[in-house]
């Protein structure tokens, strides 16, 4: 989700950009904190999709603008245009991410809310700074998790920690993630720029073939189990965004006062 209010129709704030085998796309809307509206979300697919399909593509980069990752969705636009089906935008960027062919690098910096955290569970490699503040507060919307965070999570940082990050839904920081396995690196926030795209040309660097399959064999255990509950969390997501408790959070969250 998104501390963000209104949506913006143009331009799409979603940038583009392939050299040296390396397709990186960035969060591009920094007046609102890179908070992504439904026609980023379907940018995002198609430029997932286009890199996919362009042999002169070996990695994808995610990454925002300097300071900030992505403020998740953005709250106006989400709920102007709430996704009724498993073809909602939102839900085809988390369907494509889990299976991926080629390798997901993460460059994170400040705010990464929502999907912005979950979204890192499905990248290969996570570069974060130490001023990153990831968080997942679905529970305070009157929702539930998504993207498979419900069984990837506790997988990696344990119960306890999956338990406190996603049922109080606070914000945690980049060395909290990578003390819990969430970030492979931190790094100085001068540096993430450089320090990822660093990652991205040593994986641009590897066998291509013997590097998808790789990532398939390391992801092949979990993948009949993320599927499963991809679909158990976005029934319940849909379910939980017309309940009392969710339009009372929502309405609370436009009403408050603005700084």
């Amino acid at each position: 989700m998104s501390d963000a209010e209104s949506p913006e129709s143009s331009p799409r704030h979603i940038r583009v950009e392939i050299a040296e085998a390396i397709c990186t796309i960035r969060f591009d809307r920094p007046e609102k904190k890179n908070a992504l509206t439904t026609a980023m979300y379907a940018d995002v697919v198609a430029a997932l999709r286009a890199a996919l399909v362009d042999d002169d593509v070996r990695v994808v980069r995610f990454i925002g603008t300097p300071g900030l990752f992505t403020a998740g969705n953005d709250l106006g636009d989400f709920m102007s245009r709430p996704p009724a089906d498993a073809e909602a935008p939102v839900f085809q960027l988390i369907a494509m991410l889990p299976d991926y062919a080629k390798p997901i690098v993460a460059a994170v910096d400040g705010p990464a809310i929502g999907l912005g955290t979950t979204m890192l569970l499905h990248c290969d490699l996570v570069v974060a700074t130490a001023r990153a503040r990831l968080q997942m507060p679905f529970i305070k919307l009157g929702l539930v998790p998504e993207a498979a965070s419900s069984l990837l999570l506790p997988s990696l940082a344990g119960l306890q920690r999956a338990s406190e990050w996603l049922l109080l839904g606070d914000a945690f920081t980049g060395a909290d993630a990578h003390s819990a396995g969430l970030v492979n690196r931190l790094v100085a926030p001068e540096d993430l720029e450089s320090e990822s795209l660093a990652l991205c040309r040593a994986l641009a660097a590897r066998p291509p073939e013997a590097l998808r399959q790789s990532k398939a064999l390391l992801r092949a255990p979990l993948t009949a189990a993320i599927r499963d509950t991809m679909q158990r969390e976005g029934a319940i997501f849909l379910e939980r965004l017309r309940s009392p408790e969710a339009l009372e959070a929502f309405t609370a969250f436009f009403s408050r006062p603005r700084t």
